[in-house]
């Protein structure tokens, strides 16, 4: 069961929602969802767990589990969404073989209603985003791409920034909603300029982590106290979110927790897809991104990101 921490819920009506994946970020989403109020139907592709969230969250409310996407959606205003990557999305979205272009019947867009909005929290590519766009709504529905950041902490304590591609309507439409998981949620252009935002949260995050390890690892091997250090410097210009929740971990060499090497390599390799395709030079993301391949090759596939300390010791 995941760790739901307490939340002040704005006042919004009630919604018939759907939400679509469980895993460590969607499970938790999902929940604040419940406890905002909201009617919540969930679909996971192992059935276990939305029957085990079902059963956790009862007492909130009318919230029920379904065997199919397209089930999952019949009745929702808005459904949210939060799977692995393209293929999974392309699969949960028009039911086809991860991604082969073989519609299905039991994929989500086969029963949306006409009006309803999709929002994806999948951190996938803007190129997706963009092309299931178009397929909703040309079926007479919206498709808002929604990727987050804050990880699952973020998710669990109701506190994740969503940054949005998509109609400026349908993003005002869900935005009350949606606030019972976020923070910041924030509409930032077209179809794909939710993902394009993602991109760029991730190379911001690449070069902080890779610098943060250089310096612990450095003032470690010059004999520092280097708890002591962060407190210090974490007053100052070197501050930053990596420093304050990840710094002292590192010291500890402690990584069993948080954003998954694995999740962090698949994220920039759509970020340096993309910047092939635009013309960006990323010299350094492309070197720690080559790093995260080393702490892969280290054992770390589901080690927290901040484990780029490891290839330094």
């Amino acid at each position: 069961m995941s760790s739901i921490n307490l939340k002040t819920y704005e006042t919004t009506p009630s919604r018939h929602v759907a939400f679509l994946g469980l895993g460590v970020m969607g499970y938790p989403m999902a929940g604040h969802l419940a406890k905002a109020g909201h009617s919540v139907t969930v679909y996971n592709r192992t059935a276990a767990k939305s029957v085990a969230w079902c059963n956790e969250f009862t007492e909130t409310g009318v919230q029920k589990h379904a065997p199919t996407p397209r089930a999952a959606v019949a009745d929702a205003d808005i459904v949210f969404c939060c799977v692995g990557n393209d293929d999974d999305l392309r699969s949960v979205v028009l039911g086809d073989a991860l991604g082969s272009g073989a519609r299905g019947t039991e994929g989500a867009f086969a029963g949306m209603r006409p009006g309803a909005v999709f929002v994806d929290h999948t951190t996938a590519s803007a190129d997706v985003a963009r092309e299931l766009s178009m397929v909703a709504h040309a079926a007479g529905f919206q498709f808002i791409d929604a990727p987050v950041s804050g990880g699952q902490g973020g998710a669990q304590n109701g506190l994740l920034t969503v940054m949005c591609g998509g109609d400026a309507a349908a993003f005002e439409a869900v935005k009350p909603t949606a606030m019972a998981f976020s923070r910041a949620f924030a509409l930032l252009g077209a179809s794909g300029a939710g993902q394009l935002a993602k991109m760029v949260n991730q190379i911001c995050i690449a070069g902080l982590v890779q610098g943060l390890s250089e310096a612990i690892a450095f003032g470690q091997k010059a004999g520092l106290d280097m708890n002591q250090v962060l407190d210090v410097i974490g007053k100052g210009a070197a501050q930053s979110w990596q420093m304050d929740n990840r710094g002292k971990t590192m010291v500890a060499d402690k990584f069993d927790f948080g954003f998954a090497v694995d999740w962090m390599r698949k994220d920039l390799g759509l970020v340096l897809e993309e910047a092939k395709r635009n013309g960006s030079r990323l010299p350094v993301t492309a070197l720690v991104d080559q790093f995260y391949g080393d702490v892969q090759q280290l054992g770390g596939r589901r080690w927290d990101t901040s484990s780029l300390i490891k290839r330094l010791r």
